[in-house]
């Protein structure tokens, strides 16, 4: 059995000033240090850094590392996940599409799958577009947006095995039939890239807004839009992209303010340039410059991000003044909640042994996935 000890541990739920967690594949006991009793098989692992926490969830993410969901290999989806486990805690991910053609978004969603089927990180698909509105396309190609159809996303679930968890879609072009099919199947719907009106948002299905503020109906003083609708309506969920440049962070804080840390998701919405040098790289089709942490099309408009996760995480600390506490809330549990992952999104017993071991800056010195430390 493997054991870390003599560490401040946030659980997601509470927190332990000197604790120690044993573990192997799933995590067999955790406490304080006046209650540990050392075994003779124990074995060390994590002994550099000071905190431990859950590791993180992101349901939101494109690629990076040069690969991207789209056209990646199953082994090429395998690798990027990896790196993204090793270089930023990611231990729960979801690989996210892009509005493109129905072939290409099939064939991504068939590498996914049998990404998946060897790589347990991967535990479920976003699907962005193409159910969106052109009037808020932001990267996504307007060429291949389509109307909302659940006969396409039922297909699409097939193909993958099952693993479509969330979609972002505009309601204000879906038809009842659609929202119900994605209920009925336990598919979380999104409001995102979405020109739908406050009141239109309130008699919809959406209980999830996709990267809160950007490509949407803002928020007006006689017109919540889209925006006013992940800051004020309980029980919705909220994408948050803590890069500093998708939202300033004074508008972070806000969002913080208002929804706390129990309504709101950080995500990376990373694209393939993630970890890369700055230059030319592509999302979605779509030539994109890379420049000062941005990328971009080449008419402006902001393209994914190049945000790493424990980058999001130290953010949203040093943007809102949240606790750790509460940013683990924002990075782990949140999600493992929404979308039912009951062994993910806390330290506890019974629970998957994905843990970070973090310095006092918050740094991340070592991820462990399931029991494995990520080398």
């Amino acid at each position: 059995m493997k054991v870390i000890k003599n560490k401040k541990i946030y659980t997601g739920e509470k927190t332990i000033p000197d604790g120690f967690i044993r573990f192997d594949r799933q995590i067999a006991e955790i406490g304080e240090m006046n209650n540990f009793a050392a075994q003779k098989d124990d074995m060390e692992e994590g002994t550099e850094g000071d905190i431990l926490i859950p590791g993180f969830i992101d349901i939101h993410s494109h690629g990076g590392y040069g690969l991207d969901n789209m056209d990646a290999s199953p082994e090429e989806i395998r690798e990027m996940v990896h790196k993204m486990a090793k270089n930023e805690g990611i231990t729960s991910y979801f690989c996210t599409t892009m509005t493109q053609t129905y072939e290409k978004i099939e064939a991504a969603l068939k590498n996914i799958a049998d990404a998946a089927k060897k790589t347990p990180i991967i535990q479920g698909v976003h699907v962005e577009g193409p159910f969106v509105s052109k009037e808020f396309k932001g990267a996504q190609d307007p060429a291949f947006i389509k109307k909302p159809d659940e006969k396409v996303l039922d297909r699409w679930n097939k193909i993958s095995g099952g693993l479509i968890r969330i979609v972002t879609y505009a309601p204000e072009e879906a038809e009842i039939g659609f929202e119900e099919w994605c209920k009925s199947h336990s598919i979380v719907l999104s409001v995102g890239h979405s020109n739908a009106t406050y009141e239109q948002l309130l008699k919809s299905g959406a209980r999830h807004v996709t990267h809160l503020y950007n490509a949407q109906r803002g928020l007006k003083h006689r017109e919540p839009g889209v925006t006013g609708f992940g800051l004020l309506t309980p029980g919705v969920k909220a994408e948050l992209i803590c890069d500093g440049i998708h939202i300033v962070p004074e508008m972070v804080k806000l969002a913080f303010e208002v929804r706390g840390c129990a309504g709101i998701e950080l995500i990376t919405d990373s694209m393939r340039a993630k970890g890369l040098p700055e230059g030319i790289s592509e999302l979605g089709g779509q030539k994109v410059y890379v420049k000062d942490h941005t990328a971009r099309l080449e008419d402006g408009t902001i393209a994914g991000s190049v945000l790493s996760f424990i980058q999001a995480f130290q953010n949203v600390i040093k943007f809102t003044g949240a606790s750790p506490e509460e940013a683990v809330k924002m990075s782990s549990v949140n999600q493992a909640e929404e979308f039912k992952l009951k062994q993910k999104g806390m330290l506890a017993k019974g629970k998957d042994a994905d843990i970070l071991v973090l310095n006092r800056e918050y740094e991340l010195q070592t991820t462990i996935s399931m029991g494995t430390v990520i080398k």
